[in-house]
């Protein structure tokens, strides 16, 4: 009850029975509160019967003392009790899979293909292009058109990972050297969560992301100005971004170039940093720049060695990366 009670106090709770924002969500919380409610019915049912064998075999024993006494008829009940549950379960089996089927597939053509990759302990999103040049890369952020079914392709870099969006579709592992294939699809605009659901290690509770849903003309905006580099700056924050992080993070129109850590080209774009452990504020690029094995210990990213005007500048110059 206590868990139960607890699990109501987060922002965006992580759960299919309320607040969906798609259909295939929709579906699973009608068979998540299908289910629950039948397994209600039965424990209520069964400890109604536990509590009456009790007090039957109470008055017995006043009456006829604590001997071995004659069969009152017990595999009767096994008879009832299969015969009753039986078409119970076949019932639910078959809506089970009538679920299964609905959330297997779109309703519709997907116009939308992205590629997500996990690491530990981040989320590496690519949105595919009819050229390379239209390809965008991000991180820790999906941006979904409302309406429109998005077909995702997921792996992993690393170890077992578990994609889930509770409020817009089932769960789909994601596994080293293997792309499984999910979608989603959002029928209202909102902001939405995502987690890894397969523990992978020490941070796999905070491996977050976040979805937004927006309008089909914001999306295309979006896009537009995703695929748009970033004007070189001149500057400390710049200068010193580009001797300590270019070698692993890649800010396109710049010289920084890396591969190993996420795309930060939009980097300001972002609700969150470092897979929604912090906010993507001053204060929080701060924080993650000053002590980053402290807040995410673990993490591939090392503790950069800056003093605090240069951790300033590096704040202030990631977070004019829009």
């Amino acid at each position: 009850m206590l868990a139960l009670a607890l699990s109501g106090c987060a922002a965006q709770p992580l759960g299919y029975m309320t607040g969906t924002g798609g259909h295939a969500a929709d579906r699973l919380r009608e068979i998540g509160w299908g289910l629950s409610a039948v397994s209600v019915i039965v424990v209520v049912l069964i400890a109604g019967l536990i509590g009456l064998a009790i007090a039957r075999g109470r008055r017995r024993l006043a009456a006829e003392g604590d001997g071995v006494g004659r069969d009152f008829g017990g595999l009767s009940w096994i008879y009832w009790g299969v015969g009753l549950s039986f078409p119970v379960l076949i019932a639910l089996a078959v809506w089970t899979f009538i679920v299964t089927r609905a959330v297997a597939n779109p309703p519709s053509p997907t116009a939308l293909t992205v590629e997500i990759t996990a690491h530990r302990w981040w989320w590496e999103i690519r949105y595919r292009g009819e050229r390379a040049a239209d390809e965008i890369v991000t991180a820790n952020h999906l941006v979904l058109p409302v309406g429109i079914p998005v077909r995702l392709l997921l792996t992993s870099d690393d170890v077992i990972h578990d994609f889930w969006v509770p409020k817009l579709g089932p769960k789909m592992d994601m596994i080293p050297g293997k792309s499984n294939a999910t979608w989603l699809e959002a029928d209202r605009p909102g902001l939405y969560r995502g987690q890894c659901a397969e523990y992978c290690g020490l941070e796999h509770a905070r491996m977050a992301f976040t979805v937004t849903a927006v309008p089909v003309n914001d999306f295309r905006r979006w896009r537009r100005e995703q695929l748009q580099p970033q004007v070189p700056r001149v500057g400390r924050g710049a200068a010193v971004f580009t001797s300590a992080c270019s070698a692993c993070h890649t800010v396109r129109g710049t010289g920084a170039a890396g591969i190993l850590g996420p795309d930060l080209t939009h980097f300001a774009s972002r609700p969150t940093i470092a897979a929604g452990v912090l906010p993507n504020t001053v204060s929080g690029r701060l924080e993650w720049l000053g002590d980053t094995q402290g807040v995410k210990p673990g993490a591939a990213m090392p503790q950069v060695p800056l003093d605090e005007a240069d951790r300033g500048a590096v704040a202030q110059y990631i977070g004019s990366l829009r």
